[in-house]
């Protein structure tokens, strides 16, 4: 910790560097300093008071401070005084380093006829020593579409135009069944086990391999009872490597027939033929594996970039700020698609608090991420252009030219900055690809 006292337009400041990243900032004035919040508290709590004989904000002070007590105009001068400078005081005090989030602030002295003292504790950027971050050799693959994948999601679409119709017969393959399915270890019914009138499509091992085979020649109204063994590698922990206890009741039987794959089939999305429409499913799919691995990575490059930095302190507010917006965006994508966060939380069998605190590591990368961008941008003087920052904005305004309430977000004057910043990330980001990307059988790009 590092001691040091500043004076500022002489209010005197003293510094103290505390763990955590954090900063505390002991500030003074002195009674003369402190005199003209006086006078200004009084006025505004006379302003707010009935005294008989006197107009509002007219009160002289004797008379107010016998009629509310001293303190009261007191702390109204201390909360105008601390309103007015601590700008002022955290913005010299952090000059070498950013603060981040809210201040804590604590009135540590207030007394008639004395100095007014408060505190502030503030939280700052960590410092942060960047290791290599140059030819890393960075593999980035080549997206690679098969034949296989093409016929996986063709027969994915003949899945979804697939005809049904209910019948009076026994299960075959390929069938659709509506059941009610409940499951038991050691004969105690299995949680999230028990399920009512759920569609199973036989041919897909819905639960455990070997399910399907089970209800093979079952007819409406059939119980089937039977054990299968959960794979050791099964996701549910609690079932992995178990024999579990099957009773599934069939309560409707649905044939199913796929459509054939020609060219008419294509015309249903609008093709011409059968090959256009391969090559249209080849196109999607070389596209979301591109994406995919690009993200791949681009998560490799950043990790090994932090792994190769040294961090000070990451403050607790960025964590829990992250942590936050990380649930948050969760929370918004479940509820997108139409789901609810109460019932992903029931199918994780956690609390809020206990997924939230599952979701710290990522925040952390994240904040650490995000900090060696921002040091790398300052260590390679990264920034764009003031004309790339005017023409990404006309291009969002013109994307939103129908859009009023977006228009208004673009016009205010703190977006040009955001943007500013979302580009100089971009920047960096591509920096760092020219210098660590080596393609697979390529040369490296820079």
């Amino acid at each position: 910790m590092s001691l040091l006292i500043l004076t500022i337009k002489s209010m005197q400041v003293n510094v103290k560097d505390l763990e955590k990243s954090q900063r505390e900032l002991t500030v003074e004035l002195s009674v003369a300093e402190f005199a003209p919040y006086l006078e200004k508290g009084a006025q505004k709590v006379a302003e707010q008071v009935k005294i008989e004989g006197f107009r509002p904000g007219k009160v002289p002070y004797e008379v107010l401070k016998q009629k509310i007590g001293e303190m009261t105009i007191l702390e109204e001068a201390a909360h105008l005084a601390i309103h007015k400078t601590i700008d002022e005081v955290i913005n010299q005090q952090t000059l070498d380093r950013q603060a981040v989030g809210q201040p804590q602030v604590n009135i540590t002295k207030l007394a008639p006829g004395n100095p007014l003292e408060y505190k502030i504790i503030v939280s700052l950027l960590p410092t942060i020593a960047l290791g290599e971050y140059k030819n890393l050799n960075i593999k980035e693959e080549e997206a690679i579409v098969d034949e296989v994948e093409v016929a996986k999601a063709l027969e994915g679409l003949r899945e979804m135009r697939a005809k049904e119709v209910l019948v009076e017969r026994e299960v075959q393959a390929g069938d659709k069944i509506i059941a009610d399915v409940s499951l038991f270890l050691d004969k105690v019914p299995l949680e999230d086990g028990q399920h009512k009138d759920l569609a199973i499509m036989l041919g897909k091992d819905y639960f455990v391999p070997g399910f399907d085979d089970k209800l093979l020649g079952a007819k409406k109204g059939d119980e089937r009872k039977f054990a299968l063994p959960y794979p050791d590698n099964h996701h549910q922990k609690n079932i992995a490597g178990k024999l579990v206890d099957f009773i599934v009741k069939v309560k409707d039987v649905y044939s199913r027939e796929l459509p054939a794959l020609d060219d008419q089939f294509a015309v249903f999305f609008q093709l011409k033929d059968l090959n256009e429409l391969k090559d249209n499913l080849r196109a999607s799919l070389q596209h979301e594996k591109k994406h995919s691995l690009e993200a791949k990575a681009e998560n490799e490059l950043l990790s090994r970039i932090i792994e190769k930095a040294q961090f000070g302190d990451l403050p607790e507010v960025i964590i829990e700020n992250e942590t936050n917006n990380i649930l948050a965006e969760l929370e918004q994508n479940i509820t997108r698609q139409g789901g609810k966060f109460t019932d992903y939380l029931s199918h994780l069998k956690k609390t809020r608090d206990e997924l939230k605190l599952e979701l710290v590591p990522n925040a952390i990368k994240r904040v650490k991420t995000a900090l060696v961008i921002r040091e790398l941008a300052i260590v390679e003087k990264i920034q764009p252009t003031a004309a790339e920052v005017d023409s990404k904005l006309a291009e969002l305004k013109k994307k939103h030219e129908k859009d009023d309430q977006v228009l208004k977000m673009l016009a205010e004057s703190n977006y040009r900055h955001y943007l500013s910043n979302v580009l100089t990330n971009e920047k960096v980001i591509d920096q760092l690809k020219d210098w660590n990307y080596a393609h697979t059988g390529g040369q490296q790009k820079g």
